[in-house]
């Protein structure tokens, strides 16, 4: 458990505080709203999503780093006491295949092997289940996408993750077929990582 991740847990609520107020949360209860059945969310960091989940959802949450698993944890005893803990990455997911209808990832493939976790998230969908999807992507617009390729380096410090990727390419390439997709912005984000997807792909 290193420094780095313990200042990152530590200060991660504050970091997101006013772009969670300036719209994020509303983005996040839509999201999750469409979540049903067995549910794994990846990533779950400090439990932001936990209550926007129904009372219908048998929820399963996965966090590799102990630092943030520390304190989801205690959220969910305070808010979602039914819901199942389990550490782990995103790139190895340590469920039977076909065994969840929706997963959720939420601020989380800007951060991981990509292919690798989609293909963990497509081989424990079920199929016909869901991937819902808010992220912070590459921005369409060349210019503000070469900004970012050139301070991404300083996002990756920050952050802890890609402030460039191309994550809706990287949904399809995986196989899931994109339902619906919205390309807005995190408000009152610094501007290279605003640019957000926020979605539904199914899996074959």
């Amino acid at each position: 458990m290193g420094l780095r991740s313990r200042l990152f847990a530590l200060t991660y609520d504050r970091q997101l505080a006013k772009v969670e107020k300036a719209g994020l949360g509303e983005q996040r209860r839509r999201l999750i709203g469409g979540a049903s059945g067995r549910v794994l969310e990846i990533g779950g960091g400090t439990g932001a999503n936990l209550r926007h989940y129904g009372p219908g959802v048998e929820l399963t949450v996965t966090e590799p780093d102990e630092p943030m698993l520390k304190r989801l944890r205690r959220r969910v005893d305070a808010e979602a006491p039914e819901t199942a803990v389990v550490q782990a990455s995103a790139e190895a997911l340590p469920f039977d295949d076909a065994s969840f209808d929706t997963a959720v990832s939420t601020l989380v493939l800007c951060g991981v092997d990509q292919a690798r976790a989609l293909g963990e998230l497509r081989r424990v969908l079920r199929p016909g289940g869901r991937l819902l999807f808010l992220e912070h992507v590459r921005s369409e617009d060349p210019g503000r996408a070469r900004w970012q390729d050139r301070v991404n380096f300083l996002n990756r410090f920050v952050a802890c993750c890609d402030c460039n990727r191309r994550t809706l390419a990287s949904i399809e390439a995986a196989g899931f077929g994109v339902e619906e997709v919205e390309h807005t912005e995190l408000a009152k984000a610094p501007p290279f990582v605003r640019p957000l997807i926020i979605g539904a792909a199914t899996s074959p």
